[in-house]
């Protein structure tokens, strides 16, 4: 009898993680979702555009330093700025002078401009996507962390806002301790992590 109760409660225990699997893909697809039909182009940012039963006007274009793609029959149009959604309705409405009722779908394939840096003495020093939401730490984090004679208390992150550097101070050693928390900040695009 109690190994019957013991199949049971394993087999119930299977279901709902089972179900918890589905219910974390299914909210992970829809937050990557939602991230990309609010993601801005920016320049150097690698596109795919697919347009249906179009083979020749299908292709992978990256965005030109002044924000700009070329698309082929078209021409040039500023991308920079726009989610995949409005460059999409701008090329569908564009086609239509040229192909009846044209289906067009746009995908950010690489993002190249939305990028930070980390610099010092970090194991991985370069530059990295920035990932939605990405603080400080979670940055050191994909840098591989520090190398063994890094500065943890004196790490400095430069942001340059309307043409100027303005400084913020991490110190690893005070928010591990749980001190100073808020030094932890969300990062923006060029955001320049040093560690000394």
């Amino acid at each position: 009898m109690n190994r019957i109760i013991v199949i049971f409660l394993l087999a119930l225990s299977t279901v709902i993680f089972s179900e918890d699997i589905c219910k974390a893909e299914e909210k992970a697809v829809t937050q990557s979702q939602s991230d990309s039909s609010h993601y801005l182009i920016g320049a150097n940012d690698l596109l795919n555009i697919f347009v249906w039963k179009e083979t020749d006007l299908t292709q992978d274009l990256t965005v030109m330093s002044d924000g700009r793609i070329t698309f082929p029959m078209i021409g040039e149009i500023m991308a920079k700025d726009l989610t995949v959604t409005e460059l999409k309705e701008i090329i569908k409405e564009k086609l239509k002078n040229y192909i009846s009722n044209p289906e067009v779908t746009v995908a950010v394939k690489e993002s190249r401009s939305r990028m930070i840096y980390t610099i010092g003495t970090v194991n991985n020093p370069g530059p990295y996507q920035l990932q939605p939401d990405m603080t400080a730490l979670q940055a050191l984090s994909t840098a591989g962390g520090f190398t063994e004679w890094a500065d943890k208390k004196n790490i400095i992150i430069v942001r340059r806002e309307k043409g100027k550097e303005k400084i913020y101070h991490f110190n690893y050693q005070e928010f591990i301790s749980g001190k100073a928390l808020d030094q932890n900040i969300i990062l923006e695009p060029n955001d320049t992590i040093v560690v000394p």
